[in-house]
């Protein structure tokens, strides 16, 4: 007669066999809901974009008629369609001021300064306001007469320029508003990253006869490499996607128009699915560019300062 083996169960599998199988399949278990969401509502919608750009679908008819790449070829044949795309290089250059902006703030709020904390709560506090909000306020800001035209008259200027009704600043204007929204989460991002670095290594630093340069240079800019690859990903396709601020203050007037809101308008204005497809989808490809781009500038290498 056969004996089973001792603990082993009635199939002849061992109960440590069974926990092991058990421990791996559970955290499948946990993933199962999330990953139901990021299909259902991510790559399912990705997919219909996709298609939706080969056709030349009104968002009404039941018939989608395939094209192929026609979409693709008016998007960089009709200059009216591509060119709006360099409005976002205004974005940009604000998003490096940004960058620059809150890593001097996070640097210097990081040591003991006088009233630090209420100057973190005055630097974040923009970013938690509702867009629409900040559209508006700074729609009054600008307004001939207003905020801006009222302080700069104190200091003798009588002929201030129209920095929503002039085509050469408007897009400066929308750009200033928005580093001032989103700087905040940049210095949350570089303070916790710096605030993360041993200060024994200010310590040492100090020993060695180290500067204020010497330490941001050789301490802090390292520490912190990982976060500064992550907040250039978001200035990039932050500023490649821009549309809350524009659209509220302008509406895409006065050659203030972005990619995005040239989109929506082509979609729900003039009735081309398919072509807002087609620019949806060269603008999810151009970020995911950019972002394998930053991928290879910051490698996620281990930096050791020590």
């Amino acid at each position: 007669m056969h004996v089973p083996a001792h603990g082993a169960g009635p199939g002849g599998a061992s109960p440590a066999r069974d926990a092991k199988q058990g421990w791996r399949t559970t955290p499948w278990l946990f993933l199962l809901i999330p990953l139901g969401f990021l299909i259902v509502f991510t790559y399912i919608p990705v997919g219909n974009m996709v298609w939706y750009s080969v056709t030349s679908w009104d968002g009404r008819d039941p018939v989608k008629e395939f094209v192929g790449l026609d979409n693709y070829v008016q998007i960089f044949t009709r200059p009216e369609l591509f060119e709006v795309f360099f409005v976002s290089l205004y974005y940009v250059g604000g998003s490096f001021v940004q960058m620059a902006l809150a890593l001097y703030f996070a640097t210097v709020l990081s040591f003991k300064t006088r009233f630090r904390n209420f100057f973190k709560g005055v630097i974040f506090f923009p970013y938690l306001l509702n867009g629409v909000a900040i559209g508006l306020v700074f729609l009054y800001f600008f307004r001939p007469g207003g905020t801006l035209d009222a302080v700069l008259a104190l200091a003798g200027v009588q002929e201030p320029p129209q920095w929503l009704g002039d085509p050469s600043m408007v897009n400066y204007s929308l750009a200033a508003t928005s580093v001032w929204r989103f700087m905040g989460l940049n210095f949350v991002l570089f303070l916790g990253a710096i605030q993360s670095i041993p200060s024994e290594l200010y310590e040492a630093a100090d020993i060695d006869g180290a500067n204020s340069w010497d330490k941001f240079r050789y301490i802090i800019l390292p520490g912190i490499r990982q976060i500064l690859g992550l907040s250039f990903i978001l200035a990039i396709s932050g500023a490649l996607s821009v549309f809350e601020i524009p659209y509220i203050m302008t509406g895409g007037a006065n050659g203030s128009e972005t990619f995005v809101i040239q989109t929506v308008n082509t979609a729900f204005k003039f009735s081309k699915v398919g072509l807002a497809s087609a620019m949806a989808v060269v603008l999810l490809v151009i970020v995911l560019v950019f972002t394998w781009l930053q991928r290879k500038l910051f490698a996620d290498d281990k930096v050791d300062l020590v």
